[in-house]
């Protein structure tokens, strides 16, 4: 860890007889309102916006520029004292207030990716792990056999998915 910086967002860190600690102590609480619960006007966007209010976060783009230049995949909030920037860490999530989100996975901002091993509405499972393959019904002398055997197959698979009661 840095003598001045916290090691995981890189938020200022006041020392002992240090004069002006408010800086430092402003600029971490700036920092941490957005890390918090990061809310994002937009997602990958390069060129910062003409016109922003203090509060206002993107995460910027692959090859910003302007005043966001240098700051790759970043979150940049607008404070009263200009931009401010805080580097991307895997595992960081942030919401658009449209609903899509945005989570960051081995280096990079995956948008509009749920990854989970289910899914449950109240205590039921309604979606799973994705069951093997269904085979389709093919010629044969009893159709209703096959259609009956296919007919079962799906309805075991949904089940399994939670998506038809048991």
């Amino acid at each position: 860890m840095s003598e001045d910086r916290t090691p995981r967002f890189g938020l200022p860190l006041l020392h002992a007889g240090q004069a002006q600690k408010e800086l430092d102590h402003n600029e971490a609480i700036t920092l941490l309102e957005v890390l918090a619960q990061p809310v994002v006007r937009g997602i990958g966007v390069d060129v910062p916006p003409s016109e922003s209010a203090p509060g206002d976060c993107w995460v910027t783009g692959t090859n910003p520029v302007g005043d966001w230049s240098g700051h790759p995949e970043a979150l940049a909030v607008r404070t009263a004292g200009g931009w401010r920037f805080a580097a991307a860490c895997d595992g960081m999530s942030v919401r658009a207030p449209d609903g899509i989100s945005a989570v960051r996975i081995d280096g990079v901002w995956r948008t509009g990716e749920v990854r989970a091993d289910a899914f449950f509405v109240g205590n039921h499972q309604v979606v799973g792990s994705q069951a093997a393959a269904i085979e389709d019904p093919s010629g044969g002398a009893s159709v209703d056999h096959e259609a009956r055997t296919a007919l079962l197959a799906i309805l075991a698979a949904l089940r399994g998915h939670g998506l038809v009661a048991l």
